[in-house]
């Protein structure tokens, strides 16, 4: 016998992910990269696809992985699914750089998003300390890290709502600058977060500077999703005119009532500006709901100074009352969901402290305690610290399918890392985004044919991240591969019951080791955290 190869697929329908037709033929792998492609291999181990679908492994391009990895290594949610590549930091939110003297600041803001927070040591400065104690105990997945706009603002000027000095702006440049150096494959803000919220359109260009001189793309939560969408556009793409870099509008979606139907105006925007040559795409979820951290309802000024400052302001009658005003009466620029969703469509999905009002609506927890919803709210972020997190549901089925089915839409899941273990109520993308956008918008709906569905999962979101030698099926390339069955991929998770993994991917192979096998994970950690240097 020929033993050539590590691990031999054998009579695989492989889908590429360039697009192109779906065609039979084994593959052979060697040293973790796909050696061959062509009929008759032989190899030391063979899994026999039985005709099967074999991909390249998921990329996703928008997720919080960074946040829980150290808890769950095997990205057990995310594995399950197909994703052998995660691109981390997004909304502005990366683990570092942190400022020894505004650790705390970051750690607590951070903290609805950490699973099991208690596992992070918190010492790491930088975004390449971060990324080794998290890779110290090995991990499943390959991570691509993203640097922060929000987490850089916070080690240079904490949560002062105020515009940096001219040394503050130079210092967060060198902060983004040694990020990039150490391999970030660019720039992420969240312009709905306070501190991200705090910088003007002159600050970000300045970052931006950045990017255009060290390399690396802009992925933006952008400043608005409701009302003032389509100014959101215009801004992010007038930034990636103004400094000749390429930019990503995250979750792409027109939220609340309102506004739907505005995805077709812009999409149109980013179309109109890639004929005048801006490297401008999207991603977007599957799912009509979002979710985020329930601090995101209170006006930007609720934050300002920090999570401490927030819990005093809201024991404060008359603080409290300004925020309630902020709510009720509005704040120009900011996206105000209680006014766009109604309380009823906001629901707690993770509460630690509070577990029982997991999977209620503000509006039942307000009719619970017999309190009006804002009085509800302040109430249960003063009782928790402010660490909870909800979903709010938001955006319309043909709106989705739009941005689903346009060439400018990659897919990505917006979740973090989950295990069964970990309970509360997560947002089920973070167990089955991928699944159910290859059952509903391919198989089912026929939107997309199986090789168009396949790039926008693997070497779009690949491509646009600026990560070698992944995403593709074709030798030379890394072998992070997936085999699924087409007629039985689906996601079983839902916002009721969340923790349920998918049915019909049998393998996943990540830098050519089995970490799923026959539905099962296999406990093998090979991943690597990439940089935005080549893969050699």
């Amino acid at each position: 016998m020929n033993n050539e190869f590590d691990l031999v697929i054998r009579g695989a329908k492989i889908i590429d992910g360039t697009g192109n037709p779906f065609f039979l033929r084994d593959v052979g792998i060697e040293g973790g990269r796909i050696r061959a492609i062509g009929k008759n291999l032989e190899g030391r181990r063979t899994i026999d696809a039985g005709g099967l679908v074999l991909c390249p492994g998921f990329v996703d391009i928008h997720n919080h992985v960074d946040h829980g990895i150290v808890a769950f290594p095997d990205a057990e949610s995310y594995v399950m699914q197909g994703v052998t590549t995660s691109v981390v930091g997004n909304c502005g939110l990366s683990m570092a750089p942190v400022d020894p003297k505004r650790a705390d600041m970051a750690r607590r803001y951070l903290s609805p998003f950490l699973r099991k927070e208690g596992t992070y040591s918190w010492e790491w400065r930088t975004l390449g300390e971060f990324f080794r104690e998290a890779s110290a105990s090995g991990i499943a997945q390959n991570l691509a890290p993203l640097a922060g706009q929000g987490t850089i603002r916070i080690a240079v000027k904490g949560f002062d709502e105020g515009p940096p000095t001219r040394q503050e702006m130079d210092e967060m440049k060198a902060l983004l600058a040694q990020c990039l150096d150490e391999g970030a494959f660019g720039l992420t803000s969240g312009l709905i977060y306070p501190p991200g919220c705090y910088a003007d359109a002159k600050e970000l260009t300045e970052l931006a500077s950045v990017l255009k001189t060290h390399g690396g793309f802009y992925a933006t939560h952008m400043r608005n999703e409701g009302d003032r969408l389509l100014e959101s556009v215009a801004e992010t793409v007038a930034l990636g005119e103004a400094n000749g870099i390429p930019v990503h509008v995250s979750h792409h979606k027109a939220f609340g009532k309102a506004n739907w139907g505005k995805v077709k105006d812009s999409l149109a925007l980013m179309e109109e500006a890639r004929k005048k040559g801006v490297e401008v795409t999207c991603d977007v979820y599957p799912y009509v709901a979002g979710m985020t951290t329930l601090t995101s309802l209170l006006p930007p000024s609720a934050l300002e100074g920090g999570v401490e400052q927030m819990l005093r302001r809201l024991a404060d009658p008359e603080e409290s009352r300004r925020v309630r005003e902020g709510i009720e009466r509005g704040v120009p620029g900011w996206e105000n969901w209680i006014r766009s969703l109604g309380w009823g469509k906001i629901v707690i999905s993770e509460c630690e402290k509070k577990k029982q009002v997991e999977g209620l609506s503000l509006e039942e927890i307000a009719a619970q305690g017999g309190l009006d919803p804002c009085e509800a709210l302040f109430a249960l972020l003063r009782e928790t610290d402010g660490v909870a997190t909800m979903l709010l549901f938001g955006v319309s089925e043909e709106d989705l399918r739009t941005v689903v089915k346009h060439p400018l839409a990659c897919i990505a899941s917006d979740s973090w890392v989950n295990a069964p273990r970990g309970g509360g109520k997560p947002h089920p993308r973070g167990y089955g985004t991928f699944p159910r956008f290859l059952k509903t918008f391919v198989r089912e709906n026929g939107d997309l044919t199986w090789e168009d569905g396949i790039r926008k999962i693997t070497s779009m979101p690949a491509s646009k991240a600026g990560i070698a030698w992944r995403g593709l099926v074709t030798e030379g390339f890394w072998a992070d591969l997936v085999l699924f069955d087409p007629e039985k991929i689906r996601d079983l998770a839902t916002f009721s019951d969340p923790h349920q993994y998918p049915e019909g991917i049998t393998h996943v192979i990540v830098n050519g080791e089995v970490i799923v096998e026959g539905g099962r994970i296999t406990g093998r950690r090979p991943g690597k955290v990439l940089n935005r240097q080549p893969q050699g």
